[in-house]
């Protein structure tokens, strides 16, 4: 049976629904921790299909789309990110997402606080 997990314990689980996780949260754009690997946070968010502003982030983030499709502007360019891609973006780059991307993404990313984003610890 696959779990849905979203806490700091250090209890092995044999195996996580990314997809599953991210289909129970209330509203789309809220992340939801799925586990943490060093200082790094692995999380799961449903894609809505509106615009998010742009951001940039002290450290490199890495973005995979599980299912849909994630419609970046990086750098002033337009890049799209389909299901079972993965898109790294650099440290202090400006990015932000253009309307109409959906679906399921899992975000890999420096998360020094626990507790952020509204997830668990809050």
């Amino acid at each position: 049976m696959r779990g849905v997990r979203g806490d700091d314990t250090t209890e092995p689980v044999a195996a996580v629904a990314p997809v599953l996780a991210a289909d129970q949260l209330a509203w789309p754009w809220r992340s939801r921790v799925l586990g943490r690997v060093g200082t790094s946070a692995v999380k799961v968010l449903r894609i809505s299909g509106s615009p998010l502003a742009e951001e940039r982030h002290e450290s490199a983030e890495a973005l995979l789309v599980l299912d849909g499709l994630l419609a970046l502007e990086v750098r002033g360019e337009p890049v799209d990110v389909c299901a079972g891609e993965l898109f790294l973006v650099p440290a202090g780059v400006p990015h932000w997402v253009r309307p109409g991307s959906t679906g399921t993404l899992l975000i890999v990313e420096e998360d020094p606080a626990p507790g952020a984003y509204g997830e668990p610890g809050e």
